[in-house]
């Protein structure tokens, strides 16, 4: 794929979690705008699959996000492949359903070490990367669990949370700088993705859960992964230059209640 509209055009972008779902639409829609963009997935098969059919503009690069060894080989191999990073999308993550009773500490670390500590890991070894090509845009994917709760995703509700937070602290330290780096987060309603498709799976009933998610949004759907890369696109562009710490919800309606 070529950039057709150019909104990003000569920018470089990490996207963590983009072999597939929402990490996989952000990737496409950054290349379609001119952007050259490193796959990050700890999935090798979903994340070459996605590189390969971006061309020339993607390469696929094997990434634990709770690793930090593993953050500073994502980082040098997009910069030795690209020449600099401009753009950070902390995107991978992980779901587990259960309630604060019912989640086991071994559950709760693992949703934690892939939503907050990735997040984390991203944003203390990317703001120096960010920092060396003159400024650019962190973007922290949250959810709208991050902001109201959900019984029945006690980890998940914790963990996004704390990135919402996260995010303005990094925001506020980068600011204050004058670093020129701007962090911001996404907080989607649940989206048509794998990830969600697996969540439902495991309901006791499967069709009757995903409809009363959809009862649950005004609009009457889930996210489109699309709408959700839209979103993504504005703040990674010079678009949302003057935009930090701000927290963007794409979630049909829901929140409004």
């Amino acid at each position: 794929m070529t950039g057709a509209g150019g909104r990003l055009t000569g920018k470089v972008a990490l996207v963590t979690g983009a072999g597939s779902g929402l990490g996989r639409a952000i990737a496409t829609r950054f290349v379609s705008e001119g952007a050259r963009v490193a796959i990050a997935d700890i999935d090798p098969a979903g994340g070459r699959a996605v590189a390969d059919a971006l061309g020339a503009a993607a390469r696929f690069v094997e990434h634990d996000v709770t690793r930090e060894a593993s953050w500073t080989q994502a980082l040098d191999a997009t910069e030795a492949t690209f020449g600099r990073l401009d753009v950070l999308v902390n995107n991978a993550g992980v779901v587990t359903m259960g309630d604060v009773e019912r989640t086991t500490l071994e559950e709760w670390r693992f949703v934690h070490a892939v939503n907050l500590d990735g997040t984390f890991l991203g944003c203390k070894h990317g703001i120096p990367r960010l920092r060396a090509a003159g400024g650019g845009s962190i973007i922290n994917m949250s959810s709208i669990a991050g902001i109201i709760g959900v019984h029945n995703l006690a980890a998940y509700c914790s963990s996004k949370g704390a990135v919402r937070l996260l995010t303005k602290s990094v925001a506020l330290r980068c600011a204050r700088r004058g670093d020129n780096i701007r962090c911001n987060s996404i907080h989607p309603v649940y989206a048509a993705t794998p990830m969600v498709e697996r969540m439902l799976a495991t309901a006791r009933d499967p069709v009757g859960q995903r409809e009363a998610l959809e009862a649950m949004v005004p609009l009457g759907r889930l996210a489109q992964p699309e709408e959700v890369a839209d979103v993504a696109l504005f703040l990674a562009s010079d678009e949302s230059r003057f935009m930090t710490g701000a927290e963007l919800v794409i979630d049909g309606g829901l929140t409004a209640n």
